[in-house]
């Protein structure tokens, strides 16, 4: 369970598709999915991608890893900068910080389902797509 956790994060650290292929199972199920996205490993790929076209040089790391039977509970913080684009707003190089939990569920060495909770109005926030 600890294997399969980092490698999902070494995923989110990368955006390397092979790590995401090596971690997620053919039927993999995101139980959270926003609207809008695919599910499986597709929807993965595109958040990826997506997270990445606003700041390139993302970071993922692994604040706490808790194992418990088949599931683990991961605290990441995602870290970068401001360099590309999100809606009508260009990036300006200012730092980045957020932080999300997922919860996995594994089954033959790869996690089958994913519950993930993201602090995306902090996000907003820092990039200046909301103000408060």
């Amino acid at each position: 369970m600890i294997l399969v956790a980092r490698r999902y994060a070494a995923f989110w650290n990368t955006g390397e598709t092979r790590h995401a292929e090596a971690a997620l199972a053919h039927n993999f199920v995101d139980r959270t999915l926003p609207s809008g996205r695919p599910q499986g490993i597709k929807g993965v790929l595109e958040a990826s991608k997506n997270f990445r076209a606003v700041i390139p040089d993302l970071k993922a790391e692994i604040d706490e890893l808790l194992v418990v039977n088949d599931r683990a509970v991961v605290r990441y913080k995602f870290t970068g900068h401001f360099t590309g684009s999100f809606k009508d707003l260009k990036g300006d190089g200012r730092e980045i910080s957020s932080r999300a939990v997922d919860i996995y569920r594994a089954q033959n060495g790869q996690i089958s389902e994913n519950w993930h909770l993201e602090d995306n109005l902090s996000l907003m926030q820092q990039l200046g797509a909301v103000k408060l």
